[in-house]
């Protein structure tokens, strides 16, 4: 008698449970050793050694660290189905595992999102899963999710070396995603205001939207003690140009939610010299794209008046951020059968509209996309008090839960894939995608 598809996840979800230590192991490693956006390449090498060890064919250096692997379904011409992990990590200095020369740390706990897709691909393979699919499973390692150290990626991009500053973007662009129907992705929860998430797993749910702005301000240099009023300070510009900014606030509606957050990263050279370089970085977020181009505008406007204050100039320099992500509530209720069986219907629970980003917004945008939201984590997100409080449920339950959903979707034909893919009206193709960018840039 053949298996029953839950019989089948049963096999899968043993074979996780199997291989939980070596999953979490590589997941301490990771989080051990965090590394920066389009700089993943220990990262990327950790990952490629565990696909080389499953058997699965892979190729890499796509958008200069990310791979992929293949596991080949019972059909040639089904559906493809990707599960998603990002190989990157932020710069948050203050963190206990902060790498001492970057200030890299995995405080948005991106190790734990690999650790998950390779226990996917551990738990698939291992039971022999492959034989009840009829289409493909996608591994896929990306980098630069966090969109972090604008004008290093800003002149990796006039090198010619990337296009975008976010990774899936750029695989986009690349050509890496033609062949993926369906993205599957999970998330770390955090606490809010010291308080744990109300439930265990969470799905669903929306994420703001942004761009991307890279600005210098120029004045000229004088003595700052013997002849300040030779030189034109750039720096008073840019404070003049941030208290503009503030002052448009008001201006932005509640259900917008604009948020807008600059860093200085640049003040000038010397003490003693009226500073004539300063440097900005700075996102315009917002739950829809024409609310985010509104509020960029007024951005501009108040650095503007900064420069013309005090005599300096500016340059402002406008990059493809991340586009708001979308749901696609078939997949969220797959996703919540799944997790339900795992760690029961009180501890699951819809996740609401998030303020924060991320590149999977722009995949929403071409194909369905689902995140399984994963509590297990101590401390706010992106701050030096992050840490993984409940490793197996952050880790392997995760995988667990995405690896069933997979096999939903992709059980004997994969007509729950297909009929997902058929339902499914994407806002754009992959060419209006990227002449929406470009268009958006003038």
């Amino acid at each position: 008698m053949p298996l029953s598809k839950q019989a089948v996840k049963e096999q899968v979800w043993r074979a996780i449970d199997a291989r939980a230590d070596e999953i979490i192991a590589f997941a301490r490693d990771i989080f051990a050793h965090p590394e920066l956006g389009y700089k993943e390449t220990r990262t990327a090498a950790k990952v490629a050694e565990k696909f080389a060890a499953l058997g699965l064919d892979f190729e890499q250096g796509l958008a200069l660290t990310g791979l992929k692997a293949r596991l080949k379904g019972s059909a040639a011409d089904g559906p493809t189905v990707a599960v998603m992990g990002e190989l990157d990590s932020v710069l948050c200095p203050g963190h206990p595992n902060a790498d001492p020369v970057t200030g890299a740390a995995h405080s948005c706990i991106h190790n734990g999102q690999l650790a998950m897709m390779l226990g996917v691909g551990m738990g698939l393979v291992d039971a022999g899963a492959a034989a009840h699919l009829g289409g493909d499973v996608m591994l896929m390692a990306v980098p630069a999710e966090e969109y972090v150290e604008i004008e290093y990626r800003s002149n990796l991009r006039r090198d010619g070396k990337i296009s975008f500053l976010g990774g899936k973007q750029e695989w986009v662009l690349q050509g890496v995603m033609d062949d993926v129907d369906i993205t599957l992705m999970i998330h770390a929860m955090f606490e809010d205001g010291g308080r744990p998430p109300a439930v265990k797993l969470g799905y669903g749910g929306t994420t703001n939207g942004f761009v991307g702005k890279f600005v210098r301000y120029r004045g000229k240099e004088a003595h700052s003690g013997g002849a300040p009023h030779a030189g034109i300070n750039a720096l008073n510009a840019a404070m003049l140009g941030l208290f503009g900014i503030h002052a448009q606030r008001e201006t932005f509606r509640d259900e917008d939610t604009i948020r807008v957050h600059p860093i200085m990263t640049k003040g000038g050279d010397l003490v003693n010299i009226v500073p004539a370089d300063v440097r900005l970085e700075l996102y315009v977020r917002g739950k829809r794209m024409d609310a985010i181009i509104d509020a960029a505008r007024k951005v501009d406007r108040a650095l503007r008046a900064g420069a013309m204050a005090v005599g300096a100039e500016v340059e402002i320099e406008t990059l493809p951020g991340y586009l708001p992500k979308l749901d696609t509530p078939a997949l969220d209720e797959l996703l919540r059968g799944n997790a339900e069986q795992l760690v029961g219907k009180d501890n699951v629970g819809p996740r609401d509209h998030t303020t924060a980003s991320g590149d999977l917004g722009d995949i929403a945008h071409l194909m369905p996309v689902a995140t399984l939201s994963v509590a297990g984590i101590r401390g706010q997100a992106h701050s030096e008090n992050t840490e993984v409080a409940d490793e197996y449920l952050s880790y392997v339950t995760s995988a667990k839960a995405v690896a069933a959903t997979v096999i939903d979707l992709l059980w004997q034909d994969g007509s729950t894939a297909k009929e997902i893919v058929a339902a499914h009206k994407p806002v754009y193709t992959k060419q209006t995608y990227l002449e929406m960018w470009r268009e958006l840039l003038k």
